[in-house]
């Protein structure tokens, strides 16, 4: 258990990595184009899209990073008044939803990217780039955030529950 959680981790770590590198990556692709369009007076055709698939990726695969650092949006008022067991239970049940969820977005998500493979979709812009590859991050992303949840979750089974602590305003 404690080695799936460690590689799960690992690859959460590495997928913000390359969250971050997208996101520097778009601001280059971004002071480009600014250059070619005012100082050049060209025109830009890829730019844009590029950026806007590149950030929207960045925020997809970036999520199991953000779920590793217990990033996320939350709310401690009712788990900080809870006894530990129940704590613990509510971490649990809250884990699952989540994990059922995801996997049911990791589906279709990836459904979308077969489609979209198999039928040849393309952007309707000049540049025109085959639309599974940034449909792709969706399944990736989705599923690594499910996957590091499920690491979170055994986390929690295997920490006593007078152990678990809720971190207020650490988020």
């Amino acid at each position: 258990m404690h080695v799936f959680i460690r590689t799960v981790n690992g690859v959460s770590q590495l997928m913000g990595l390359v969250a971050a590198s997208m996101i520097v990556i778009s601001v280059l692709i971004t002071c480009q184009m600014i250059f070619i369009r005012y100082f050049l007076n060209g025109s830009t055709i890829w730019h844009t899209e590029a950026v806007v698939y590149m950030m929207v990726s960045a925020t997809l695969l970036g999520l199991p990073y953000v779920q590793k650092l217990k990033g996320h949006v939350s709310v401690e008022l009712v788990p900080i008044m809870l006894p530990p067991p129940a704590r613990k239970g509510l971490m649990m049940v809250s884990y699952l939803a989540a994990i059922t969820i995801l996997s049911v977005m990791t589906f279709y998500s990836a459904e979308i990217v077969y489609l979209s493979y198999i039928r040849g979709w393309t952007s309707e812009t000049v540049w025109g780039p085959p639309l599974w590859i940034p449909y792709l991050t969706m399944p990736v992303g989705f599923g690594l955030f499910a996957l590091q949840l499920l690491a979170d979750l055994l986390d929690v089974l295997l920490t006593p529950a007078e152990k678990i602590v809720i971190e207020v305003g650490a988020h």
